[in-house]
């Protein structure tokens, strides 16, 4: 009989006011509380997408070896999302794109090195500030020509390393082609959590997820224990 793989935890930490910059209330994966980029979330979903960023953050990143924030890293979680979910990750791409590539801002790594090689191979040596690299490619291509390179850069990194995000999900012993199941199931006890935080007025809460091949666990560890258990 083959052994039952033990499952996979992951710490997450909740406060009522995260004094981030943000103030914002929710969740966020323990991971990443250092993390200046990372917003924390509630389990609110969008329009497009049946889970929340919390999810987003714990099936797309971190079962899939990626790191919560960088570029880089968001090309290859966001066509993990799309891949189960079915949204059309191009509008979130567009707004990283508009809000930061085109202002001169990588996160995780310098523009330069961020860029395909086509367009790096356009910017002069010595130019080193990022603003400058933008305008100088602006210049050149347009504006317009150069933001949707820049897209197309998004769904090129995703698709080159989405056989290294599905292996490193694999190798924790999860179905890949479950996923979307996996992610409701998670999106429901995080309700759950979420709401029982508000109720008890918390100002803060530390709670372990666990995750195994059919089901997934909530247990919220301070300041009052009690977990939640769902099958997917």
């Amino acid at each position: 009989m083959t052994e039952a793989r033990a499952p996979v935890r992951l710490a997450c930490v909740y406060r009522r006011s995260w004094q981030d910059g943000f103030g914002a209330r929710g969740w966020k994966l323990a991971d990443a509380v250092a993390d200046p980029e990372i917003i924390a979330s509630t389990a609110a979903t969008g329009e497009r997408i049946p889970t929340s960023v919390f999810v987003h953050d714990i099936l797309d990143h971190a079962l899939c070896g990626l790191g919560t924030s960088g570029h880089r890293n968001e090309a290859v979680a966001l066509l993990q999302l799309a891949a189960r979910t079915g949204a059309d990750p191009t509008p979130d791409i567009a707004q990283m794109v508009d809000e930061d590539l085109m202002q001169g801002r990588a996160v995780g790594e310098p523009l330069r090195s961020f860029l395909p090689p086509d367009l790096a191979a356009l910017v002069p040596a010595g130019t080193h500030d990022d603003r400058d690299v933008i305008a100088t490619l602006a210049a050149q291509l347009g504006a317009p020509a150069l933001r949707q390179r820049l897209i197309a850069r998004f769904f090129e990194l995703g698709e080159t390393r989405a056989a290294a995000a599905r292996g490193c999900y694999r190798n924790h012993g999860l179905d890949h082609a479950r996923r979307g199941a996996l992610g409701l199931a998670l999106q429901g006890l995080l309700a759950w959590a979420d709401a029982l935080a508000q109720r008890r007025g918390w100002a803060s809460a530390t709670a372990t997820i666990s995750i195994t091949e059919r089901s997934c666990g909530f247990a919220i560890d301070t300041p009052e224990p009690c977990a939640r258990q769902a099958a997917y």
